[in-house]
């Protein structure tokens, strides 16, 4: 694992200075030949209220999230599958296309769902989501047959949650669920404000093949197929790119809330390099479908529970004081 740390400031309580110090991760997988790496962005700002539009025009009513997460900085390459295949056994179908590091796709959220349970287990964490056959097990395969289907995480279940029983608690890496999404694509990070895109702007994006310019999206045609993952388009406020444009993303959200039917459609958002028009890829638009459909414009991104931060605390303001004498 890599580790790049960042600081942010601090704040001040009753003569004591504290200082947060944040990370950002890239966690790599696979061995040999067959690894890779996947960057993560802080998602923070716990406890914000779920978009209600009092700044942008377009909105839906989701972002809210109490908790802090990591969102995958880029959406998962075409390499990055071949990769969990060859290491797991997990015979994932995709598309292929000129470069391995565009954005896999023509994966159906089984698969996406198995890709991340395989995140999990290579590293002994639990995995994410349950299914009743599994790789290894005879009869097995990604998508094509009910067996292959999720089925729900019950009460006796370790790391059972009542309030979302698709996503075993005690899993480290897990798709995004709709709110988690749409938070990294369009929360400000501060208030109430929320934009109309994920390129931090209430302003359309500027349509490009490919590239990392801010207020740019891979979409409206301009490229015949995604972009390499790592050149798709300008940043989210939170730093995660890809998110307007470039191919549809599973959530891991039911269509419909809650998420207590394994077999009921799964929102989608983003938009694709094909879309026409610039509503497909506003904070207002979502998909339905099947968690079995896959398509040669959706793929998907991985989220992770949060890296433990480092906090320092200056426990007084003579400590403090000391620490400048010090310094001279």
């Amino acid at each position: 694992m890599k580790t790049t740390t960042t600081h942010k400031p601090g704040f001040m309580l009753a003569g004591a200075l504290a200082f947060i110090v944040t990370s950002a991760h890239a966690d790599t997988f696979g061995s040999g030949g067959n690894a890779f790496t996947i960057d993560f962005v802080d998602i923070g700002n716990a406890g914000n209220a779920n978009d209600s539009g009092p700044t942008g025009i377009y909105f839906t009513p989701y972002g809210g999230v109490g908790y802090e997460f990591q969102m995958g900085t880029y959406e998962i390459s075409e390499d990055m599958i071949n990769k969990a295949n060859a290491e797991g056994g997990l015979f994932i179908t995709k598309d292929t296309r000129t470069s391995v590091n565009q954005a896999a796709t023509s994966v159906s959220w089984n698969e996406a769902a198995r890709f991340v349970n395989w995140l999990n287990v290579s590293k002994s964490y639990a995995p994410a989501y349950k299914f009743s056959l599994n790789p290894g097990d005879g009869g097995y395969t990604s998508n094509t047959q009910a067996s292959a289907n999720l089925v729900l995480w019950t009460p006796g279940d370790a790391g059972y949650d009542a309030s979302n029983q698709y996503r075993n608690s005690n899993a480290h890496y897990f798709l995004p669920s709709e709110n988690e999404w749409y938070k990294a694509a369009f929360y400000s990070g501060s208030g109430t404000t929320y934009f109309d895109y994920a390129t931090g702007s209430n302003s359309i994006p500027t349509a490009v093949a490919s590239g990392t310019g801010a207020g740019t999206a891979v979409y409206n045609g301009v490229a015949a197929a995604p972009a390499d993952i790592t050149q798709a388009g300008g940043l989210s406020s939170y730093g995660t790119m890809g998110q307007d444009g470039n191919v549809w993303e599973w959530n891991e959200s039911a269509f419909t809330a809650p998420n207590d039917s394994a077999s009921e459609g799964r929102a989608l958002r983003g938009g694709d390099w094909g879309s026409t028009e610039d509503f497909l890829v506003r904070a207002s638009d979502r998909l339905n479908f099947s968690p079995s459909s896959s398509f040669n414009v959706i793929g998907f991104r991985v989220a992770s529970v949060p890296e433990p931060s480092t906090t320092v605390l200056m426990l007084s303001a003579g400590v403090f004081a000391l620490a400048r004498r010090r310094r001279k």
